[in-house]
């Protein structure tokens, strides 16, 4: 294949299918590196460090890393800053059940057309400027915050502050152009498990600020009200380095690159039809509402669970719930490596299978979880549906890059959305009325995420089979190639704009299992990302 710098869709996100989430480095002759490159990492032939070093802030790939899962963290701590100190706020602002309800589902639906957009300003900005500008233009919403005096207005800038959760699609965007592919499910796992972090950091952060106010003297409805003022600073930090620190792409930020006629833009509208015409998206939006969405609603309920139904001190209720979000440390790594450990052995069927069995044991934990009677046992069943859930998030996106490569960055987009959509309408149907109580509700949604990951099985390859079916035996129909291609048409191959896909779609081939690990692997690689 020719020289393809510059070419749409070429590069830009990172993955060619052959993801290796267990390794720290990559050592293969398939890999070459470029020694000529000037990088405090060994990076390839593209400038994306081979290696991760997790404790280091080597310049760019590093520090884009540790900036990244960040700033996704502090939108995290702000966006469930609420949740630990509802029992206060509750009281302040009288507060009912449909209320606080009202709130949690407002706090997670504000980023289902943020994530969207997110996507095609990471296409068309670069994913510095996106993150950078969201992270500091949530900051004052997060101040309003210590001014609300009505249900109304607790429930607004709940919904606002939501919007900064699209940092999830440019964590994720940004980590797949700084990376080799073979070790992009270890760096985008770790990047975004660590940014939901920041929903059990916030369990511990919030109540300890709060009683720190408390005892220099103020009252409990004054204390609530400054705590937040600590999330909001964190805003303008993280927006402020990301923007001075961060970059685009290894060989610089991407306006300056476009210049110099080194990166090219697609065109929105084709990719946005690939995306949404492709079946296989809307399966994994659902699939991601009861795995990522399932986790948002949790950390909005879980601490207000065990204060109100064991009768814990707000303190150590938070202390509790912070174990569900800070499980992410490795959970959702952990869902990853399993996907990589199936495809080893039995391909792309085996990744669809490892995502069913996952999730449908995070949703059986969560029933169990919902008809605990102690505390213990409610601790338990809190960890393990915990585990269940962050680490489907992690499967989920061990499969979604291989949907579509030319509309990779709006499926993210859409998937991500997912999440959040299913989080409020989880919210909105256990958690909003009194209709259930919140054991009862936690009940109902396991058995949701168990109904709501058979879907799976419908997800089919032509190139490399389902759950249940073996791939296309059409010989032409049942390729890579084929598949990957189909997204050009005739006159775009002609400018040889798919040359990306093509090249994606030979990497990919390890995916159909054992049957193809002789395939021949790629000879050339863009010059840049």
């Amino acid at each position: 294949m020719g020289d393809s710098t510059g070419e749409p869709g070429s590069s830009m996100h990172g993955v060619t299918g052959r993801e290796q989430t267990f390794a720290f480095s990559v050592a293969s002759p398939i890999v070459p590196t470029d020694k000529t490159a000037k990088f405090d990492l060994p990076v390839d032939s593209e400038h994306k460090a081979t290696v991760f070093k997790l404790f280091s802030f080597a310049k760019p790939h590093m520090r884009t890393f540790h900036l990244s899962w960040i700033s996704f963290s502090t939108c995290f701590v702000s966006t469930f800053a609420a949740a630990p100190l509802v029992p206060i706020i509750r009281e302040n602002l009288n507060l009912t059940k449909q209320d606080i309800g009202n709130a949690g589902v407002a706090s997670v639906s504000g980023s289902i057309f943020s994530r969207l957009v997110m996507g095609a300003v990471c296409d068309l900005l670069g994913p510095r400027y996106g993150c950078a500008f969201l992270v500091m233009l949530s900051a004052p919403t997060v101040f309003s915050m210590s001014f609300v005096s009505d249900a109304g207005g607790f429930i607004t800038v709940r919904f606002m502050i939501g919007f900064c959760l699209a940092t999830f699609v440019s964590c994720q965007y940004w980590m797949s152009t700084m990376f080799n592919s073979q070790i992009i499910g270890l760096v985008n796992g770790t990047a975004a498990g660590w940014g939901n972090m920041g929903g059990g950091v916030t369990q511990l952060l919030m109540p300890i600020v709060y009683e720190i106010i408390r005892r220099c003297g103020a009252t409990a409805f004054t204390a609530w009200r400054l705590a937040f003022f600590v999330p909001g600073w964190l805003h303008i930090i993280m927006g402020v380095l990301v923007l001075n620190l961060g970059q685009d792409l290894p060989d610089g930020n991407r306006s300056a690159l476009e210049k110099k006629g080194e990166v090219a833009k697609d065109k929105f509208g084709k990719i946005m039809w690939y995306a949404v015409t492709n079946y296989r998206t809307w399966i994994f939006v659902l699939l991601y509402g009861y795995s990522m969405g399932v986790e948002l609603s949790t950390d909005n309920v879980i601490a207000e669970y065990f204060f109100d139904r064991f009768h814990l001190k707000l303190h150590t209720a938070g202390i509790i719930a912070a174990s569900f979000g800070m499980a992410n440390f490795f959970a959702r790594p952990a869902g990853g490596y399993a996907s990589d450990l199936a495809a080893k052995y039995f391909g792309m069927r085996g990744r669809l299978w490892a995502l069913w069995i996952i999730q449908t044991a995070g949703g059986l934990f969560c029933v169990w979880l919902g008809r605990a009677n102690t505390l213990v046992t409610a601790v338990v069943a809190m960890i393990l549906f915990s585990l269940g859930a962050q680490a489907a998030c992690g499967a989920t996106f061990a499969i979604v890059p291989f949907v579509s490569r030319r509309a990779l960055g709006i499926i993210s987009g859409l998937t991500g959305a997912g999440g959040n959509f299913g989080s409020g309408l989880t919210q909105l149907i256990f958690f909003s009325t009194s209709r259930f109580t919140t054991e009862q509700g936690l009940t109902w949604m396991g058995v949701m995420i168990v109904a709501c990951t058979l879907p799976v099985t419908l997800i089919h390859f032509p190139q490399w089979g389902s759950m249940f079916l073996p791939p296309s035996s059409d010989p032409v129909k049942g390729t890579e190639e084929h598949y990957y291609g189909s997204e050009w048409n005739d006159q775009e191959k002609q400018k040889n704009l798919h040359q990306g896909s093509l090249r994606f779609a030979e990497n990919a081939k390890s995916e159909g299992g054992p049957r193809s690990r002789s395939a021949t692997p790629p000879q050339n690689t863009p010059n840049n990302a």
